[in-house]
C-alpha cells in the first residue's frame, strides 16, 4: 500500500475545487475519525470560501445528535460507523448549510476500538446532494491510524468529484 502524501491530497481538493465551481455548488463536510482533516485539506486551497461552505467535526455520538440531528435510534441499532449513521450525518450537514453537497465519514482508525463486526479500518461514507439520491460506500482500510484517515479523506474526495459530474 502506497502512502497518500499532502501533495496528492491537494492535488485531488483542487480537483474537487474545479469540479465544484463549474456546477457552481458549494461543500459542506461532517466528519468523525478523520477530526476535520478533510475540512483542512479544502481550506489549505486559497478561494476555497468560493465553494466551501462549512465543516461539522462530530466525533462523538452526541455531537452527532446535536449538530448533526443523527437519530438516538439510528445510532443505537446500527452504531456510530454505519452507512445509516452516515446517511443522517450527510443529510444533517446539508440541511445545516448553504452548501448543495456534502459527505459525511464516520469509521475506526484505530489502533484500538475495532470489533469483529466492525475492525479497525472500517469506514463508512455518505455523499448527499440537492439534486440525486444520497450515495453511501464501506470500506476496510489498512494502515495505521494515519494511513486509514488519510484513505478516509482521499475516497471522501474523490465522491465529491463524481458526485458533482454525475
Amino acid at each position: 500500500m502506497n502512502t497518500i502524501t499532502d501533495a496528492e491530497l491537494h492535488q485531488l481538493t483542487s480537483q474537487v475545487a474545479q469540479c465544484l465551481l463549474e456546477v457552481n455548488w458549494r461543500l459542506s463536510v461532517a466528519e468523525s475519525c478523520t477530526g476535520g482533516w478533510l475540512g483542512k485539506c479544502c481550506t489549505d486551497l486559497a478561494g476555497s470560501s468560493n465553494w466551501f461552505d462549512r465543516g461539522f467535526i462530530t466525533y462523538s455520538n452526541q455531537a452527532k445528535q446535536d449538530c448533526l440531528h443523527v437519530s438516538n435510534a439510528t445510532l443505537e441499532q446500527f452504531g456510530a460507523v454505519s452507512e445509516q449513521t452516515a446517511t443522517e450525518m450527510a443529510q444533517g450537514a446539508l440541511a445545516g448549510s448553504v452548501a448543495d453537497i456534502s459527505v459525511a465519514i464516520t469509521g475506526i482508525a484505530g489502533p484500538d476500538g475495532g470489533t469483529i463486526d466492525k475492525p479497525v479500518g472500517t469506514v463508512c461514507f455518505a455523499w448527499a446532494t440537492k439534486y440525486s439520491p444520497i450515495q453511501t460506500a464501506v470500506y476496510l482500510l489498512q494502515g495505521d491510524r494515519e494511513s486509514i484517515r488519510r484513505q478516509a479523506v482521499k475516497i471522501a474526495l474523490q465522491g465529491i468529484v463524481k458526485n458533482a459530474r454525475d
